[in-house]
């Protein structure tokens, strides 16, 4: 008996000496340097360009529009670990954002990438430009409300009411040095080609609704062009075509990719890193220092149809409020009255106010008893010259046009000239005027 467990403990023995220490990775592991480990949660650029089974953010069709937000799981959301440059954003590499600097409690509709840029601009909109950011937010709330419900009426991602916000801080009046103006800032070639009229008289790209349909009508197209919402919102800034060139010359469908080559002017590489923060800060204000804003309160109106060239005046008249309330629900109205060659216009006035509006106007609209015309000044024209042409008082322009005698005329200005109805001139004045050139002259308005 003593001679057998002799035996097993030689045998014990021996195994010992002859296998490998079962704990001896685990703690050659634990004595690796603390660089050794970082580097673990590293992504190179090869790596990040062919993606095994991770589900980025960045992928171009990731998302459709109208999704709804979309799932975090197996999503991450990257940080520059080198800061960008503003000249080049070249040899950069990703890091995964630990959990807590990941978004909390807040969905998103489109994808949202948390990196040194968008960080940049998150510091800047907490710091340099605070005041002006904050009075972006106190405006916001007036307009998000209904541009949220318009842009999921047709089709798109709700969020993306937060370009409006970097595009023009929700401000209608806003003017660009490019020559867009409006909430979402049309030039009017492409405000043209999306509906929104333009004129002397009407700049539909100041109307927050049209303009917003407008918006989510192009931003449609874009992404069924790009099937990307930042390569959609850099085209927006851009244009397609600019987007198109860049993806083809660089050969990428990666925004962030593109933003590190010199084609992209800086205002298009920052456009979505900027649209990024804007977004975080205005779904979560406390968190990022913004308080106690005196946000306004959300827009509300009815319309109704009233005829061309109706005054302001007499509308606000007939709601009882203010000419100041009108203008500030219309602000793409730009002169005093409604616009001419617009039968029916519809215009906005206050909420609950549609029945009292409708008793009031037909006690006050004296009906239709003129036709108007536009007169575009030319050079050398004076006010009794236009009036002579079209043989009617010097008066009822003036009146009409909210001038006097004095007034000077502009070369390009836009006349209304208000033609009495009547069944119309006889042949003999006709023939008359034909004799004169006048009808001529008429023809080439």
């Amino acid at each position: 008996m003593t001679r057998k467990i002799l035996a097993v403990g030689i045998i014990l023995f021996l195994s010992s000496i002859c296998l490998p220490h079962s704990g001896s990775l685990a703690e050659e592991t634990d004595t690796l340097p603390s660089s050794t480990k970082e580097k673990t949660l590293l992504f190179t650029q090869t790596k990040l360009e062919k993606p095994s089974s991770q589900k980025l953010p960045l992928s171009p069709k990731e998302s459709s529009p109208g999704n709804s937000s979309p799932s975090t799981e197996n999503q991450f959301v990257w940080s520059l670990k080198l800061p960008i440059s503003d000249e080049s954003n070249d040899d950069f590499s990703f890091e995964v954002l630990p959990k807590d600097r990941q978004r909390q409690g807040q969905e998103f509709d489109i994808p949202i990438v948390i990196n040194a840029k968008v960080e940049q601009f998150i510091q800047h909109f907490q710091t340099r430009a605070k005041k002006v950011f904050t009075g972006w937010l106190a405006r916001s709330e007036r307009y998000i409300p209904f541009m949220r419900n318009l842009l999921k009426e047709n089709g798109l991602p709700e969020d993306l009411v937060y370009m409006a916000l970097i595009e023009s801080g929700f401000n209608p009046y806003a003017y660009s040095r490019s020559k867009a103006a409006g909430p979402w800032q049309f030039i009017s070639r492409t405000g043209k080609r999306y509906g929104l009229n333009s004129n002397w008289w009407i700049d539909e790209r100041r109307d927050p609704e049209k303009s917003t349909i407008a918006a989510a009508k192009y931003l449609k197209d874009l992404y069924d062009t790009f099937e990307c919402w930042y390569l959609a919102a850099a085209g927006y800034n851009a244009g397609e075509g600019k987007i198109a060139r860049a993806m083809k010359r660089y050969r990428t469908e990666d925004f962030w990719e593109l933003t590190k080559y010199r084609y992209l002017k800086r205002e298009t590489k920052d456009y979505v890193p900027q649209m990024i923060a804007a977004a975080l800060i205005a779904k979560d204000p406390e968190k990022y220092g913004f308080v106690d804003i005196g946000y306004q309160e959300p827009l509300r109106y009815d319309k109704v149809k009233v005829p061309e060239v109706t005054d302001l005046h007499l509308i606000a008249q007939a709601c009882e409020v203010t000419l100041d309330e009108i203008k500030n629900l219309n602000p793409e109205l730009s002169r005093w009255c409604t616009p001419p060659n617009f039968p029916d216009y519809e215009i906005k006035i206050p909420f609950g106010k549609k029945e009292l509006f409708l008793k009031n106007f037909e006690t006050l609209y004296p009906g239709e008893r003129f036709q108007f015309k536009t007169y575009r000044v030319k050079k050398g024209d004076t006010l009794s010259n236009i009036a002579k042409l079209y043989r009617v008082g010097m008066e009822p322009i003036l009146e009409i046009n909210r001038l006097n005698k004095k007034s000077r005329l502009s070369i390009g200005m836009n006349l209304l000239i208000p033609l009495p109805k009547d069944p119309g001139p006889k042949p003999d004045s006709m023939a008359k005027k034909k004799s004169n050139g006048i009808d001529q002259h008429r023809a080439a308005f």
